[in-house]
């Protein structure tokens, strides 16, 4: 069964979204502290011509990292190749959102190029192209949503058609266009009338977003524990999909998570070592600048040969690592020591089965191929701190080695 549980408190709310009785995705937001998506009237108080980037305070406690390509449009980044003095001086105030959250020691990172989701498109102000949704099929409806973007388009302004899009009537369409246009248009009021820093556009919390961007498309019930944030999700599925109430379901005040043991999910995600059904296992080592994985055979011997045995804890490895991905929001490079094979049509089976396993996941994701040491190298786009962020922290006597010194 597949089930999206929410679990409120008086502090955080915890999202765990579980795929044919397997917890795949785990979020936590505490309250009042998440600001991707969130737009602000912000103040350069640092270029740095080195880094060809700026520093922003956005009224956070750290201030917001600004690169020259999200300043420009990439065309005129690579035609121009400007200076980022020549874009922005300390002192500027600009209206920047945010597209990662801060991580680590790194302040969050901000763009230019706003953006603005709602429940059928994203408003690309910065771009005059209409786009569709990968997830969307259907060649011919397709073809029509290209044509009603071209029929509602205003003042060169694109928008992207989201999967929910799909068989939506043309005027509700454009209502929802001219509703997010009028509110662009307030956002850029703000720039020449606001204090700066000062947020003017607050993104949704996770709850309604993950009810937004995944639940109106997902094959299986939503479970919350709380009747307020219950009636909210309802009012805005209404809006979106009514069809999709009956798989709401209200259980007030329950401990949802002990109940489909999500608890026992979570411990196994914060342990280094990841069991395989065969026998096999996965080491997963979390580092700054990178993550390993390393797969063993284990205790499996196979029953045919060791090619196939190889072959078989592999592709075992490539399902549980592709969900270890999403389930820890690893993000940055990836590297993956799969065991070693001699048959190049094993490898290329291989490549190909995390190709379709990484393709479940809602992060971009990039294989690089196998490397002459044998090592395949991936990266997962980054835009929150992994899930171990909010359980582990330094410790301040080994500073992190997390080894005793034999004396």
């Amino acid at each position: 069964m597949n089930y999206i549980l929410i679990d409120v408190k008086k502090d955080k709310n915890s999202i765990a979204i579980v795929e044919e009785d397997r917890l795949v995705e785990f979020y936590i937001e505490k309250h009042n502290e998440k600001i991707l998506g969130n737009i602000y009237r912000g103040k350069v108080v640092n270029v740095l011509p080195g880094m060809e980037a700026a520093f922003v305070d956005i009224g956070e406690k750290k201030n917001a990292y600004l690169y020259i390509k999200d300043v420009l449009p990439r065309e005129r980044y690579h035609e121009d190749k400007p200076s980022i003095e020549d874009l922005v001086k300390v002192g500027d105030d600009i209206i920047v959102q945010v597209i990662k959250e801060a991580i680590g020691t790194k302040g969050p990172k901000v763009t230019e190029h706003i953006t603005i989701p709602s429940n059928y498109m994203v408003l690309t102000p910065y771009s005059s192209k209409v786009s569709i949704s990968r997830k969307i099929a259907d060649k011919d409806e397709v073809k029509r949503l290209l044509k009603v973007g071209e029929n509602i388009k205003r003042e060169e302004i694109g928008m992207i058609f989201r999967t929910a899009s799909e068989n939506i009537e043309e005027a509700k369409l454009e209502e929802e266009l001219n509703f997010l246009i009028d509110l662009y248009r307030k956002i850029e009021r703000e720039r020449n009338f606001s204090p700066s820093p000062k947020l003017i556009y607050k993104e949704m919390d996770s709850i309604n977003k993950i009810v937004r961007d995944i639940f109106i498309n997902f094959q299986g019930k939503l479970i919350i524990n709380n009747t307020d944030k219950y009636r909210d999700i309802l009012d805005l599925i209404e809006g979106i999909d009514p069809n999709a109430i009956e798989n709401i379901e209200l259980r007030d005040g329950e401990d949802i998570f002990k109940t489909y043991n999500i608890t026992d999910e979570i411990k196994k995600a914060l342990g280094r070592k990841v069991f395989l059904r065969s026998g096999g296992y996965l080491v997963i080592d979390e580092t700054e600048a990178l993550t390993s994985i390393d797969v063993n055979t284990g205790k499996y011997i196979g029953k045919i040969d060791l090619e196939s045995t190889v072959l078989k804890t592999n592709l075992e490895a490539v399902e549980e690592l592709a969900r270890q991905l999403r389930l820890r929001n690893i993000g940055g490079i990836v590297i993956i020591d799969f065991i070693a094979m001699k048959n190049k049509e094993d490898e290329e089976l291989l490549l190909n089965s995390l190709e379709e396993e990484l393709k479940k996941d809602r992060r971009k994701t990039s294989v690089m191929g196998i490397t002459k040491l044998g090592l395949v190298e991936m990266t997962r786009k980054k835009v929150r701190n992994r899930l171990s962020w909010n359980y582990f922290k330094v410790c301040p006597h080994c500073d992190g080695k997390g080894k005793i010194l034999i004396d």
